[in-house]
C-alpha cells in the first residue's frame, strides 16, 4: 500500500469555505472506498474578483500565479513549513 500527497487548487464557486471544502472531499462516496481522502492542512487566499482573464483562468498563468499565491513568507517558512500555521 502506498500513502499520496495529493495538492489541489479549489475555486469556492458557492462560497462553501474551507471546512465545507475539506468535508466535501473527505465525506465524499468513492467506489469500493477505494481511496480515503482526510484533508491534512489547508490555506486560502483572497484573490479578488473572477473575470476570463484572471491569471488563475489563463493555461499559461495558472501555475506561476497559484505558487506567487501560497509561496513561503518567510526563509525561516521554508525550513520549518510548521511554522506557516498550515
Amino acid at each position: 500500500m502506498k500513502v499520496y500527497k495529493v495538492e489541489l487548487m479549489v475555486l469556492d464557486w458557492d462560497d462553501i469555505g474551507e471546512d465545507g471544502i475539506k468535508d466535501e472531499i473527505e465525506n465524499a462516496r468513492y467506489g469500493n472506498r477505494c481511496i480515503s481522502p482526510d484533508v491534512v492542512s489547508s490555506e486560502s487566499r483572497d484573490i479578488g474578483e473572477w473575470s476570463d482573464d484572471h491569471p488563475l483562468n489563463q493555461l499559461n498563468t495558472a501555475v506561476s500565479e497559484f505558487n506567487r499565491l501560497f509561496k513561503p513568507n518567510s526563509l525561516l517558512d521554508r525550513l520549518h513549513p510548521s511554522n506557516t500555521g498550515a
